[in-house]
């Protein structure tokens, strides 16, 4: 289990007792990016194994370092605010057992209030359905895979819109990628002021790092 976490103090806690009582991580991984409050420190009570970044260098770096740390055979992303929900990331191991997928993707239900206008995910499924998938979440960060898959995947870009390059890659390398409902939920983005500026930036990070991952392919 690896998770990127910046000042997520008040909503690791609960992410990281619902993975423990859902029972399927071996070892948690938590990469503290740079934050500023009680990240590690809750991390540590919890019993997760703590990575700490000297300062914040976004969530694709925090995945570069935290994922040569991990040691069991399968890793599963998670996000950090997922509470109580964290605990169904042990849905995203079955299409890895039954030997369907290399790359299980959660697929959330529909938030109960619109925090955009869709204009990230739509940049984003067509980046995607040009490589031949038709994702219904292409900016889901909780996905699941072999450890040999996630070294392969790397590098990811520090910015936003790993999780598109991240399949962009995987496709052009041959991997199989499958998305599983859930009824995961995070701390959402609102119409305020940080939330449009949080979303300002995503549609310039999946189209740069689109061209990363299309720059390192060649």
């Amino acid at each position: 289990m690896l998770i990127p976490a910046y000042n997520e103090e008040a909503r690791l806690g609960a992410t990281l007792r619902a993975v423990r009582e859902a029972g399927f991580a071996d070892e948690v991984v938590v990469v503290d990016d740079g934050s500023q409050d009680g990240t590690a420190r809750v991390a540590e009570n919890e019993g997760a194994r703590v990575v700490r970044l000297p300062r914040n260098l976004g969530k694709g770096e925090a995945l570069n370092r935290g994922a040569r740390e991990v040691r069991g055979d399968v890793v599963v992303l998670l996000d950090a605010d997922l509470g109580a929900s964290a605990g169904q990331g042990a849905l995203l191991l079955g299409p890895l057992a039954a030997g369907r997928a290399d790359i299980a993707v959660a697929v959330f239900p529909p938030v109960r209030r619109k925090a955009g206008f869709g204009m990230v995910k739509r940049l984003a499924r067509w980046a995607l359905r040009r490589e031949g998938l038709d994702a219904r979440e292409p900016l889901s960060g909780q996905r699941a895979m072999r450890r040999e898959v996630l070294l392969d995947l790397l590098p990811f870009h520090s910015g936003f819109g790993i999780e598109v390059g991240m399949s962009i890659r995987a496709l052009r390398k041959g991997y199989r990628i499958e998305e599983v409902d859930t009824t995961m939920s995070h701390a959402e983005t609102g119409r305020d002021v940080r939330g449009f500026l949080h979303r300002g930036r995503q549609p310039i990070g999946v189209s740069l790092f689109g061209q990363f991952q299309a720059n390192a392919e060649r």
